[in-house]
């Protein structure tokens, strides 16, 4: 039997991921909807990875600015995608691609969210000049791998990136984060748990050794849908990921739930649920709740 991790406040620990809003092009009752789920869960921390805007207009960031002060949440961390630089301003985006992005969330594009039972760390994978390439430096990767290294034993050590580090079609090779080979083993050599990503609106958890099996360490991608926006692909319907972690017999898992929305009952529906357990020298497994 499991049963969610506390924090130091009594507040259950717990991740909602939401990515590729594309604010600009929200459905209005799909984000009513998520506004009510979030409520529900109540997260201690909102994570948003990337794509908040479709345009990068000061109109479309004071949109997801508003949705986010309706949310209320305990804390946010919110890194950019290639939607969040200007497309057609082209000196804006040579010369201060950030600038409307900054104006809205602050100066920090890679920020950090640390409470007794999460690190999540945010990075930043946009190349403005080329809008829809992902890159990751040799200083990010050094940067997010030292701070790992620091996390507390008990702590559920997460990476949120815009782009995709291992991908599951073909046709997503293109968007594969540039760097991401080299971030992930290092990354999960110095404890990462889960890499968080969005940008190809395809949600799906997978463990990174399908696509690097020598790792020293087993570790999981986690990709959201996008949350709210009316560019679904595919058929598949606006989604978020809810994570959380729980103690379990067996040691520290991540329950990872998928809510769709549901034009049925107009409203954010569980549609799949996995705990996995973390590999921190027990043998790694899956299994459906």
């Amino acid at each position: 039997m499991s049963r969610p991790s506390l924090g130091e406040n009594g507040q259950a620990a717990a991740v909602l991921q939401i990515s590729d809003a594309h604010f600009g092009t929200e459905v209005p009752r799909v984000v009513d909807a998520l506004q009510r789920l979030v409520h529900r869960l109540s997260p201690s921390v909102l994570v948003m990875s990337g794509d908040i805007t479709q345009r990068a207009t000061a109109r479309q960031f004071e949109s997801a600015a508003a949705f986010l002060r309706v949310l209320d949440a305990p804390a946010t961390l919110l890194v950019p995608g290639n939607h969040d630089v200007p497309l057609v301003n082209l000196a804006l985006r040579a010369l201060a691609p950030y600038s409307r992005y900054r104006d809205t969330f602050g100066h920090d594009l890679e920020p950090v969210h640390e409470e007794a039972r999460l690190l999540v760390i945010g990075v930043n994978t946009v190349m403005p000049l080329w809008h829809q390439q992902g890159a990751v430096s040799w200083t990010q990767i050094e940067r997010v791998s030292r701070r790992l290294e620091r996390a507390a034993p008990d702590q559920v050590r997460i990476v949120v990136s815009h782009h995709p580090v291992h991908v599951i079609r073909p046709e997503d090779d293109k968007n594969l984060l540039r760097g991401s080979e080299d971030a992930v083993r290092q990354w999960v050599q110095a404890g990462a748990d889960l890499i968080l990503g969005g940008h190809i609106h395809l949600p799906y958890q997978r463990s990174l050794r399908q696509r690097f099996p020598d790792l020293s360490r087993d570790a999981w991608v986690v990709q959201a849908g996008t949350a709210v926006s009316s560019r679904i692909r595919s058929g598949i319907a606006n989604s978020v990921n809810f994570i959380r972690p729980v103690d379990t017999a067996g040691g520290v898992a991540c329950a990872v739930e998928r809510w769709d929305f549901s034009d049925r009952n107009d409203g954010f529906e569980l549609v799949s649920a996995e705990e996995v357990m973390l590999d921190r020298g027990i043998p790694v497994e899956a299994s459906l709740r």
